[in-house]
């Protein structure tokens, strides 16, 4: 493989890790809140609102059934809007945060949902407030399980990643589609891919790792 053609390789894996971090910032920015109140909302829960759970969980849920290559069609006038043009990295940025809240929320809304109820009654019992039993009971007991949840999001993010380079989204799927497929080089196309298994593994093993160290932190106290 020619110096020019691993340099496109490398501007690419750049563009890719690009994206996927402000995503999956953003994604989590959003989606840790909504999970949080899905969590402690429904009747009888700390923030008690099942009519505005139930509304809240439809939209998460709709959204989170769309497949992405049509969401990111479907929302290409947004795109444009908020980051001014509908191709690039840059403009992948929208529909991949889009795509990842809702998968964030419900995630993290099942590692908030794993924390045992007796850590909630005692903390109440000693006139913890709601938000003090989210940020001092709750997220803190359900860390190691949200580690494992954003290492999982951040996976999804690569592979939708790669998605949108198929309308010009940049990025390793935008070099495997305009190099590899459109100019018949199967070494290119072998070569993002092995990036992207590379990517994905060193995403992984750092969430497992990360997530025993906390778990094994918590084990201790």
């Amino acid at each position: 493989m020619s110096p020019e053609l691993i340099n496109l390789i490398v501007q690419a894996t750049g563009e890719t890790l690009f994206m996927v971090g402000i995503a999956a910032l953003l994604g989590t920015v959003f989606g840790l809140p909504i999970g949080v109140f899905l969590a402690t909302s429904r009747k009888g829960e700390l923030f008690a609102a099942p009519a505005v759970n139930g509304v809240l969980g439809v939209i998460v849920n709709a959204t989170r059934s769309t497949p992405f290559i049509i969401l990111v069609v479907a929302i290409i006038p947004f795109t444009r809007l908020i980051a001014g043009t509908s191709i690039g990295s840059t403009a992948a940025i929208v529909p991949l945060t889009i795509a990842a809240t809702p998968f964030i929320a419900r995630l993290v809304e099942a590692a908030i949902r794993e924390v045992d109820a007796g850590l909630i009654e005692t903390a109440s019992s000693f006139g913890a407030s709601p938000i003090q039993i989210v940020f001092k009971v709750l997220i803190p007991e359900a860390l190691p399980g949200l580690m494992l949840a954003l290492t999982l999001a951040i996976v999804s993010l690569l592979g939708y990643s790669a998605m949108v380079g198929a309308v010009g989204g940049g990025g390793l799927g935008d070099l495997g589609i305009r190099y590899g497929y459109q100019r018949f080089m199967p070494e290119m196309m072998l070569a993002v891919v092995v990036v992207l298994i590379a990517l994905v593994q060193l995403v992984q093993s750092a969430g497992d790792y990360l997530a025993r160290r906390v778990n094994r932190r918590l084990r201790q106290r």
